[in-house]
């Protein structure tokens, strides 16, 4: 059996994207084939992004022929991209069961955050929707499909770079989805992301986000790769977190608080707690006050983010002189506070909106 399963009932062919190197030359051995061919075939997925058999010319004609019935090269299609302004560009790709997800590539802005002007980010989607309904979010409104495999999450990092060509240099698993509710798949995604047949991406480059889910931060923590941890936090007390995200309900702010507690145990990286500022819900002065007192206590900075209007939702985006008096609260309570300006907000920047489009479109949900 190939080295990763699938939940998806009627599931088209496994695609290379998912296929672990182990995996990969145990297939080839099992059918009489020297297991080099494996390094082969993964330089002509991941180094050269072959888009089809016939390119893999070092490989004899009838190896190829079994390769083509037995794998699928890519795992999803590119079905559109969204240009901004700043150059940061949205990615729809249809799945091969007919749904749609999205990845955003985010250039570096130097004259904001003294980024390297050639860094890179993508924004990775890691389920079909989202089953946990944080009110100010696009990627729930049409609810929960399914979860992504480890091909399609890793895919979406290949697919970027064929239709950019350029590398990508940092992930950020924050796209559509909670990536903690999908672990498994996630991990094996990462494992190839990382791997040195593979992307080899260092996993200090990989960020992921989650909603507050603690048993799997712990969970997280517990793993020997350094990759860096968000939470969005959206909240800095239990009653103005409960309004707007509902996990909160299950891991309320003291339990999501130990659990960071304990990654500070584990790990080195610092945490990043993200902010959505939303008028009227979570942006008063005193929700800053108790959000740096949390921020002091995991050693933690704070990113700070407008919100980003979507449409069919009610809330609103504070003036940008009342976010900045937010982020002066928690400068002066000694937090590194960051105020985002995002980017792409003429592209339906916020996750999901664009795949909520489509699928309407074409009457899927």
């Amino acid at each position: 059996m190939m080295g990763t399963t699938t939940n998806i009932v009627g599931a088209a062919l496994p695609a290379l994207p998912g296929v672990s190197p182990e995996s990969l030359s145990a297939w080839f051995v099992e059918r009489g084939e020297p297991a080099f061919r494996a390094k082969q075939i993964l330089d002509w997925v991941w180094k050269k992004k072959a888009t089809s058999f016939d390119e893999m010319t070092n490989l004899p004609a009838p190896l190829r022929e079994k390769l083509a019935v037995s794998f699928r090269l890519t795992a999803l299609t590119h079905a559109k991209t969204q240009g901004s302004e700043d150059t940061t560009r949205k990615f729809l790709f249809r799945l091969h069961d007919g749904r749609y997800i999205e990845s955003v590539l985010i250039p570096a802005n130097p004259a904001l955050y003294g980024e390297k002007s050639d860094r890179r980010t993508l924004c990775v989607s890691s389920q079909v929707g989202c089953a946990y309904g944080c009110k100010f979010c696009a990627s729930g409104l049409a609810g929960y499909t399914r979860n992504l495999d480890a091909s399609e999450i890793a895919g979406q990092v290949l697919a970027a770079e064929q239709i950019s060509g350029e590398r990508v240099d940092n992930l950020v698993f924050m796209g559509m989805g909670e990536p903690m509710a999908n672990f498994k798949s996630l991990m094996e995604a990462i494992a190839l992301i990382t791997g040195p047949e593979t992307l080899h991406l260092g996993a200090r480059h990989l960020t992921i986000s989650t909603s507050g889910l603690a048993p799997q931060i712990r969970k997280l923590a517990d793993h020997p790769q350094q990759i860096r941890l968000a939470i969005s936090f959206h909240g800095a007390t239990d009653e103005v977190r409960d309004r707007i995200m509902p996990v909160n309900k299950k891991y309320p702010v003291a339990e999501l608080m130990d659990a960071l507690a304990h990654w500070n145990s584990t790990k080195k990286q610092k945490l990043t707690l993200e902010y959505i500022l939303i008028k009227g819900v979570n942006d008063e002065l005193a929700q800053a006050a108790i959000l740096a007192r949390h921020a002091r206590s995991i050693g933690a900075k704070v990113n700070l983010i407008p919100y980003n209007t979507v449409e069919g939702l009610e809330w609103e985006r504070p003036a940008i002189s009342h976010c900045r008096a937010f982020q002066d609260v928690l400068k002066k309570a000694g937090v590194t506070a960051t105020l985002r300006i995002e980017k792409g907000h003429d592209i339906d920047a916020a996750c999901g909106q664009l795949r909520l489009k489509q699928e309407t479109a074409e009457g899927i949900v």
